[in-house]
């Protein structure tokens, strides 16, 4: 990267919009694209430069629009593509890009390709899935394979007697990518969307667009009778070749004013360097799931204490490990992980104002380009849920009916859901205090959180001292600072239990040498900070999260203190 004329998105900020649960503006209780339309004002003053949209295609809505049955249509709940076009102009007109989620690991099992390749083992199409002969024995599956969203990867198909791969949903086939007519058709639709306006895509589980052919059994999955085939199908023989093919396919030329980001679960240090390389033209970052899986046992339902030192020789290791090659992604929350203030912080009433600026300040004080995710800005956190009636995730209903299924206790089940559960972060924005929170004058399709009350958009918008005020001014001091942009990393303090610290350096040319220390106490303990961090005790406050409260002690790190300081 040339630090004297970097990408753009170093110094931007995206914003991610779950459109289900974001606005609705039709009163059917489910959000959609003109409610999107309708609070563009909200990102504006917010700050953040791009919005990335959840899927709107056209889809079952098994998995939340994550099947999609026709990639170049809106699904009528969202919309229409009319009202997608106005939602691209008038984003732009307010200096925000518009990126489109990329599902081409899979489709629905609705998709037109699907319908054809399943209709005969002899139809063009057959080998744009994965398609299987049972194999004899107990467990006829193909492989023992089990899928992301419980049960096995393999779903027999009637009509032919075979089986078919999908790695998550059944009604999610996973496409084949080794049939070049395949990556044909998606590079196709990739340029249909970047000619309507498109400024990118974040490519959902991109890694595993490429599999072993061989398809072999994995290591078996504790308490399941399925085994993980990941080796198969993360990071496969040709993915940067596919990968390469697609930027040379559907980006050449164009890709300076675009941003590309890829999921990529399982993604290491190492992979993540090569693929964002800028010399192999593959994808501008990544995300990668090693902080958000600290907290897990054997799975995500078996939750631990995390660690913060855990969490700083993780973050510390990608940061240092992408300083010089390569850019990283920097997030807490998104729509398939909990609310960051209630997983990483307190969200009791004492301490959630703090604590949700603490987490956002120590996030987007790092390398890299951060993710806010749609109600982060105003700390809203995990729901209540009462009942197993209650969720509406795919994933946590299907856990509850094979964990019961297999003994163990409903209620120990529920209890474990209830704080892991996508579900917590797609509960609808709390916008005010009203009814539905402002999202809806109908019946939302999933309950709006009860603190709604306290907690929203109304609330905090003329609040100076507010969460959703803190992320302005972290937003614009990442705009205004080469140093937050740009500058070099080092980790502080690595053994300390409470405080997460570091520094940013940058040195230039003149006068413009700067070193910003950021200290995070994300605990209720207080620590003196001239024991801490001498050099902190004299240096300037560039942005703090507690500086205006009657208690506060500028020589005491208090509880949830979060501070931005640039040393003289």
């Amino acid at each position: 990267m040339d630090p004297l004329n970097p990408p753009w998105w170093t110094a931007a900020v995206v914003y991610q919009v779950y459109p289900r649960s974001f606005a609705d503006s039709d009163g059917d209780g489910v959000g959609d694209i003109n409610g999107v339309r309708g609070k563009l004002d909200h990102l504006a003053d917010l700050g953040v430069d791009v919005v990335w949209l959840s899927p709107v295609y056209r889809s079952p809505q098994d998995d939340n629009g994550y099947d999609i049955s026709d990639y170049r249509d809106v699904d009528p709940v969202f919309g229409t593509l009319a009202d997608l076009d106005a939602l691209i102009a008038e984003a732009h007109d307010r200096g925000i890009k518009v990126v489109m989620d990329l599902v081409v690991n899979h489709t629905s099992d609705e998709h037109p390709w699907f319908v054809e390749s399943r209709s005969s083992t002899t139809n063009p199409k057959r080998d744009w899935y994965w398609w299987r002969d049972p194999r004899p024995g107990e467990h006829p599956q193909p492989t023992s394979w089990q899928s992301f969203f419980s049960g096995p990867a393999w779903e027999l198909d009637a009509t032919t007697g075979q089986y078919y791969l999908h790695l998550f949903s059944r009604k999610q086939p996973d496409l084949n990518w080794e049939n070049p007519e395949v990556r044909a058709a998606v590079h196709e639709m990739m340029r249909w969307w970047l000619d309507r306006g498109v400024d990118g895509f974040r490519m959902d589980v991109i890694n595993m667009i490429s599999k072993h052919p061989d398809l072999a059994d994995g290591p078996p999955i504790p308490g399941s009778p399925w085994t993980d085939g990941s080796a198969s199908y993360l990071f496969g023989p040709r993915l940067h070749e596919f990968l390469a093919e697609m930027h040379r396919e559907v980006f050449a030329g164009r890709d300076a004013d675009l941003i590309t980001v890829g999921e990529m679960p399982g993604v290491t240090v190492e992979q993540a360097r090569e693929v964002t390389d800028p010399r192999r033209r593959e994808l501008d970052m990544v995300f990668q799931f090693e902080h958000v899986g600290l907290d897990h046992g054997d799975s995500k339902w078996d939750a631990r204490p995390l660690r913060l030192t855990d969490l700083k020789a993780s973050l510390g290791r990608w940061q240092a490990g992408l300083a010089d090659v390569g850019w990283n992604s920097l997030y807490w929350d998104n729509h398939d992980q909990p609310r960051a203030v209630s997983r990483f912080g307190d969200d009791s009433p004492r301490y959630r104002r703090d604590s949700a600026t603490c987490l956002a300040t120590l996030l987007h004080g790092h390398r890299g380009t951060p993710y806010v995710y749609q109600g982060e800005e105003i700390g809203m956190a995990n729901s209540r849920w009462a009942d197993v009636r209650d969720f509406r995730d795919i994933e946590s209903l299907n856990h509850y009916a094979d964990a019961t299924a297999r003994g163990e206790d409903p209620e120990q089940v529920l209890a474990a859901l209830r704080p892991a559960s996508r579900d917590n972060a797609r509960t609808p924005v709390q916008w005010d205090g009203t009814e539905h929170a402002g999202f809806t004058t109908g019946e939302p399709w999933i309950a709006v959180n009860p603190d709604h009350v306290d907690w929203n958009v109304a609330a905090q918008r003329e609040d100076p001292h507010s969460v959703l005020a803190h992320h302005r001014a972290l937003i614009a001091l990442r705009h205004a600072n080469r140093t937050v942009q740009l500058g070099a990393f080092a980790m502080l303090l690595p053994d300390h239990e409470d405080v997460y610290a570091y520094t940013r350096t940058l040195h230039e040319d003149g006068p413009d040498d700067e070193t910003l220390l950021v200290v995070c106490n994300v605990s209720a303990n207080p620590y003196p900070l001239a024991d801490l961090l001498p050099e902190a005790v004299s240096a300037e406050l560039v942005l703090g999260n507690r500086d205006h409260l009657p208690d506060h002690d500028p020589a005491v790190l208090g509880p949830w203190d979060a501070r931005i300081l640039r040393l003289r």
